[in-house]
């Protein structure tokens, strides 16, 4: 029987099998004779098959088609794209069009936890298992992947430079090809315009001249407000747009109430965060506790955004929400994890509104530490929107209209529980490395207005400190329960790091004795023994660089910088899929309702997905530090020839990387511009040392430099060093006189110079990542 639609068109499935069911190729006109289709059903019949072709269901080669070709079971393929509801879709790698046709479409399965590696996305190039499918929508394929193979060599982001005469430049914005201009044919731009910023494929390399390129895609114009940011996103493939299946689901959700939760409405929890926070998920209430047996300590209550109530395990939500791991902070926009709908609306804790949420009651002995905890599934109302400054000032006698009224009913037992709390965190030690943050503040139009380290208050500390006790109470509940979690895991510094460390503060004649297990307290004592000395920066940086980063590990290994035995992020869930995870196990494990970890997570699968938001986090984090590079070179970029104060932040073979005062722009000067005798790199001393003078150049030297280059679209900075008495260009600031050699440097005399590695002279030029920026490894 020939089945057809309700119109007496034959359907999708009827077609099909007759086109298998024919292993000799056939036609338009074959199939019309079959289903008896008259001349006016050919346009119809024609845009079937059309489709069918584009699905990969069929074989079109001119005026025949065909089942299309079997597929080994292991491919390499290239994601090409996604399909309306935002799957992800590859063709294979090596396919010839004009002996076989249009390539099979691929419907990629992402499971739902993907396996270290086989994060994908458009414009990868991937190792897949395929099967036919048995789905007649939609492509004839689908696979999973195997493993990602690093994109494609061949494709390059850059800026369009328009040429008189047609075609253009491309500027590569990696900086790793800064200097690797691309020749665009004028028939190879696909009409983009100077300055827009494009995807371009190498389509010729020669051994000399310009190699040429191939526009591929269009991403708009760098002149645009937040085209800065755009370029971070692209470049590390993060995903700017929700699936339209995810879209769908954040639309539809409805707000939580009171079902399967305890009413805490009445409770006066305040959220305090920084003043342009655009979401809220972390509200915090503290009172004495009556308890006669507990004289002198605290109830403290933590309540976050109940995030797994939304966002369902296997859901459209939930793909996408894993797939980006965590949000990006931007100083122009945020990537959030979760669409808007759940995040600044339905999950954040805005005054006033019922919202639901997942709350851990503490209780709080008079030495600070936590004797007991409870965790509830509750419905809250938020009583007030604090940010740091605000509450601080109000603690300090400068009350608002807004703090005025909650001072003593709210704000003072806060701030009196977290002075008992922080008894036990001075006992604990954790590493006190205190990092003042830069922050970008911008105009209207998008560049720098001005760079800013905001204050450390105690606003900040209380907030920190609550949010350590809650994040330990989960970690604790879900071992008691046995359930699998993902743990934040920070390594002690390995046992070379520390050698050499120790060496290093031998040349500065600080002792650092090791003896018995490696604890932050001997860091601590390092620090403390020199605040305030002029070593002090220097050795702050040694000791950073010595530490580990932290990571996600369904494996506890403790929390080194903390100096916490167990520890796992349970607060923040609209911005880390890690706490997600987290409050889906304690739903499951304490049988709150909707929402849970699924039984068939175990270990192993947690263990991957750990791997996985790891991965994202250092994505996450390496973009929001490139963009932060380029806002700042863009800002200097009219300033060639101005001075600057800066101190050395960096030292490799490649030279001296600066980071300067006012900014926090990090540049390079080169080895080769230091002067002209050779200079020898110190591993041991982080040092460029002279090597007929002697002098030195250390990490953590205060130097005055002149900016010679800026490219913003790499955002790099060349500077070059200002000696001691040489002039600043006319209008500039007066140089500044520089450190004394190492000559005249305790403990560093030349007699202790250690033999140099290798020598290092002009010519020889650096890639800019070693030694560059602040690694906050050791942060919670």
């Amino acid at each position: 029987m020939k089945r057809k639609n309700d119109h007496g068109f034959p359907d999708r499935n009827a077609i099909v099998a007759f086109i298998k069911a024919n292993p000799g190729k056939v036609g338009t006109r074959e199939i019309a004779r079959e289903f008896g289709l008259k001349n006016a059903d050919r346009v119809e019949l024609k845009r079937m098959l059309r489709d069918l072709a584009d699905d990969g269901i069929i074989k079109k080669k001119r005026h025949k088609v065909s089942e299309p070709d079997s597929l080994p079971p292991t491919l390499l393929a290239d994601i090409t794209g996604r399909d309306s509801d935002g799957e992800l879709i590859a063709s294979p790698a090596e396919w010839d069009e004009v002996e076989s046709g249009e390539p099979p479409k691929i419907l990629i399965e992402m499971p739902r936890r993907p396996k270290p590696g086989a994060a994908a996305g458009v414009g990868d190039r991937a190792l897949l298992r395929i099967e036919r499918s048995d789905e007649t929508e939609g492509p004839a394929w689908r696979g999973r992947i195997i493993k990602v193979i690093d994109k494609a060599k061949s494709r390059i982001l850059g800026v369009f430079r328009s040429l008189p005469e047609g075609g253009g430049r491309l500027v590569p914005v990696d900086k790793k090809f800064a200097d690797r201009e691309l020749n665009i044919a004028k028939t190879e731009t696909q009409g983009a315009e100077d300055g827009d910023l494009v995807s371009v494929d190498i389509v010729r390399s020669r051994g000399f001249g310009l190699a040429s390129g191939r526009v591929k895609e269009k991403l708009g114009s760098v002149k645009s407000e937040k085209a800065i940011s755009l370029i971070a996103i692209y470049a590390h493939d993060i995903p700017l747009q929700f699936s339209p299946a995810a879209e769908r689901e954040a639309e539809a959700a409805e707000p939580a109430n009171l079902k399967g939760r305890e009413d805490w409405r009445d409770v006066p929890l305040v959220t305090i965060d920084p003043p342009d926070a655009k979401d809220h998920d972390d509200a915090v209430h503290a009172e004495a506790d009556p308890d006669p047996n507990n004289k002198g300590g605290f109830i403290v209550n933590v309540a976050i955004a109940d995030v797994s109530f939304y966002v369902r395990p296997s859901t459209a939500l939930d793909r996408d929400a894993i797939d980006r791991g965590n949000s990006v902070y931007f100083p122009d926009r945020v990537v959030p994890m979760l669409p808007e709908r759940i995040s600044n609306n339905l999950c954040s804790l805005v005054p006033g509104e019922p919202r639901g949420a997942l709350a851990v009651r503490m209780v709080i002995g008079p030495d600070g530490r936590k004797r007991s905890h409870s965790f509830h599934r509750i419905l809250m109302r938020s009583a007030a929107k604090l940010h740091y400054a605000q509450a601080q000032a109000a603690i300090d006698g400068r009350p608002d209209d807004t703090t005025g009224p909650l001072l003593d009913p709210i704000l003072k037992p806060l701030y009196a529980a977290y002075a008992c709390v922080k008894r036990a965190r001075d006992e604990r030690d954790p590493l006190n490395l205190d990092l003042p943050e830069r922050k970008i503040l911008l105009k209207s139009d998008g560049t720098v207005d001005r760079v800013v380290v905001p204050e450390r208050l105690d606003a900040h500390r209380l907030i920190e400190e609550f949010m350590i006790l809650a994040n330990v109470a989960a970690a604790e509940m879900l071992e008691k329960k046995s359930l699998p979690l993902i743990y934040r895991v920070h390594d002690e510094p390995t046992l070379e790091k520390v050698h050499a460390l120790q060496e290093f503060l031998e040349t500065l004649d600080v002792p650092f004795a090791k003896s018995g297990p490696l604890r932050p307290t001997l860091f601590n004592r390092v620090l403390a023994q020199l605040e305030g000395h002029d070593y002090y920066p220097l050795v702050s940086e040694v000791v950073l660089r010595a530490q580990a980063q932290a990571e996600y590990s369904a494996e506890n290994y403790g929390h080194f910088g903390l100096n916490l035995r167990r520890y796992a992020h349970f607060t923040s869930p609209i911005r880390r899929y890690a706490d997600l995870v987290v409050h889906r196990a304690l739903v499951r494990a304490l049988g709150l309702g909707e929402g849970a970890l699924p039984d068939s997570e175990t270990p192993e699968t947690l263990s991957e997905v750990a791997a996985h938001i790891s991965v994202t986090e250092r994505r996450a984090m390496k973009a929001e530090r490139e963009t932060v590079d380029r806002l700042i070179a863009h800002h200097l970029a009219d300033r060639i020839g101005a001075t600057f104060q800066g101190r050395v932040s960096g030292v490799t073979r490649a030279g001296l990387f600066v980071k300067l005062d006012d900014t926090g722009a990090d540049g390079l000067i080169p080895i080769r511009s230091l002067g002209t005798e050779y200079f020898n790199y110190d591993e041991g001393r982080h040092a460029l040392v002279g090597s007929r003078s002697g002098a030195m150049h250390q990490l953590g030297d205060v130097v005055d430099v002149r900016l010679v280059e800026a490219a913003p679209i790499a955002g790099a900075l060349r500077f070059e060093l200002l000696l001691a008495g040489e002039s600043a260009p006319r209008g500039r600031r007066d140089v500044r006189p520089q450190r004394k050699s190492a000559k005249a440097r305790p403990g560093r005399s030349p007699e202790k110079k250690r033999k140099p590695e290798r020598q290092t002279g002009k010519g020889k030029k650096g890639k800019g990542a070693k030694g560059k920026g602040k690694n906050k490894a050791w942060k919670r």
